[in-house]
This record gives C-alpha cells, sequence and structure tokens, in this order.
C-alpha cells in the first residue's frame, strides 16, 4: 500500500495536503516537530536531529518535502535527509520551495538541484502565500489590530497563491508516482496583486478599512525581528520586498490548472472565505 510522509503536516500547506491525500484514500504520515499524538500516522520529526529521519521514512514511498522555515540555509540539514530518502527507496519526492531566492541564500539553488536528482524529484516554487493575511503571521496581526499594512514593496505585484492550491497541486503529483511529471513547477495564483491592491479587497469585501502604510526596507526587517524571527532571516525578507518593488517578482503561471485541472484562487475568492479574520 503507497504511503506519503508529509514533513511540516501540522503547517499551513501541510495540514491541507493530508486531509487531500486521506480522503483520496492515501495513507499520510504527519512528521513534526511536536506531533499532537501518538500512533502510526502521527511521528516526531525535528530537522536538527537526524534520528528522526529514519523512522519517519520507514514504510513511507512517497514524500512532501518543507525545508527548515526560517533558515537562509537549509541545505546542511536536508541533505543527510535525501541520502536517506534514497536509501529507503522513495519513489516520488515533491519539496515545497520558494519562486523567490532569498538574498545571501546561495544554497536554494543548490537544493532544488539535489532534490530534482532525487528518483521523481519535483520543487514547487511557490509564490508568495495568501496565507500571510491571516493570523498569527505579523502582516495578519497588524491588519487585525490596527487596520494597517507596512510594506517596503510600494506598488510592485506578487502572484500570490492560495495554500490550498499548493496542496492540491502537490497532491496531484503524489497520488500518482507514475505520473510524467516535470522536475520544476512555478506555482502561483491567477493574477499578480500589490499590497495596495490587497487592502483595497480586504476593505471592499469585509468593510474593515485597510490603509496601507510604506516604508524602508530597514524598518520593515525590524519589525520582522520585533515579531521573533532570527535576525538574518528578517533581513532577507525584508530584502525581498526591494525585489517586489523594482518589479523582478511578477511571475504567474498555469502550474495549478495544469497539475489539478481548475484555476487556482483568486485573491477576492480568498478573503471571502476568510472574510471573519478582518473583523474587529
Amino acid at each position: 500500500m503507497s504511503a506519503v510522509l508529509v514533513t511540516g503536516g501540522t503547517g499551513k500547506t501541510g495540514r491541507t495536503l493530508v486531509r487531500v491525500l486521506r480522503d483520496a484514500g492515501v495513507r499520510a504520515r504527519v512528521a513534526s516537530r511536536s506531533p499532537a499524538a501518538a500512533g502510526p500516522d502521527l511521528i516526531r520529526f525535528d530537522w536538527n536531529d537526524p534520528t528522526t529521519y529514519g523512522p519517519a521514512l520507514e514504510g513511507m514511498d512517497r514524500v512532501f518535502l518543507l525545508p527548515p522555515v526560517e533558515s537562509v540555509d537549509p541545505l546542511p540539514l536536508v541533505e543527510p535527509f535525501l541520502r536517506q530518502a534514497q536509501v529507503a527507496g522513495i519513489q516520488r519526492l515533491v519539496m515545497l520551495g520558494s519562486a523567490i531566492v532569498l538574498p545571501n541564500a546561495p544554497s536554494a539553488v543548490e537544493l532544488a538541484a539535489l532534490v530534482q536528482a532525487q528518483p521523481g524529484g519535483v520543487v514547487l516554487r511557490a509564490s508568495g502565500f495568501m496565507q500571510n493575511f491571516l493570523r498569527p503571521h505579523p502582516l495578519a496581526e497588524r491588519i487585525h489590530r490596527l487596520g494597517e499594512i507596512r510594506t517596503a514593496a510600494g506598488d510592485g505585484k506578487l502572484g500570490w497563491v492560495d495554500a490550498r492550491d499548493i496542496a492540491a497541486s502537490a497532491a496531484a503529483l503524489l497520488t500518482d508516482p507514475e505520473v510524467d511529471a516535470r522536475s520544476d513547477y512555478l506555482i502561483t495564483g491567477p493574477h499578480g496583486m500589490s499590497y495596495p491592491q490587497a487592502a483595497e479587497i480586504i476593505t471592499a469585501q469585509t468593510g474593515r478599512q485597510v490603509r496601507v502604510e510604506r516604508i524602508t526596507e530597514e524598518e520593515q526587517a525590524a519589525a520582522y525581528r520585533a515579531s521573533g524571527m532570527p535576525t538574518e532571516f528578517a533581513a532577507a525578507l525584508a530584502a525581498v520586498e526591494r525585489g517586489i518593488r523594482e518589479r523582478r517578482e511578477e511571475q504567474v503561471s498555469t502550474a495549478v490548472l495544469e497539475l489539478t485541472g481548475r484555476p487556482p484562487r483568486a485573491f477576492a475568492e480568498f478573503v471571502s472565505d476568510h472574510a471573519y479574520e478582518w473583523t474587529r
């Protein structure tokens, strides 16, 4: 019986992916640093503890790989796991990567290449998550408390994508390991959207007035640090907004439609589904 190991199984994409897989009759093992309960399909997995890799992989033939979050250099942790995955006979490995390469993160390209070299290795390069507009993300917390988006991205656009569409795309690849998949997919929403446009949509659909405050990259990095992000990661994430402002991240693809048979959700639909998040 086929089975999928879902690393980051309690996160934004992982939770949805597990549900989609199980609804399709596929066994999904939830791997998390702090699993809610013990059981054959809930297992402890910690990137900083290689002794957790083997038990997580045992009995699995497919893997959804979420690299360590808030790290500018995940390669040293992920590479040993990939070696174990190959020894374990994993047939399909789908990694959730990013359409945006963080500044000062040279190993991102090398990591993607290592995944693609695995049997059945596929990289999903996802654009910005629409779920960043939901709490507890710092962006969403500020909207909820103050009705404000602070950004250094100006009027630059990003192909924001719903995590539910990322999960559906991953599920399409994981439910049929024999599918003739490409090794790389850019996963985006249906169109580019700026922060001012996001504020307008939230205001129009929920009645909650949301304004945009334009700040500097340095101010954004300080805000990320204040929210608890590591200093290096906070600086890299703030620098991403420079690329958005300079119109270097306005990528849009049809990959969700290709993989799932339906177009990705627009931000207006996402807001409609979560309107309660922005009411006072």
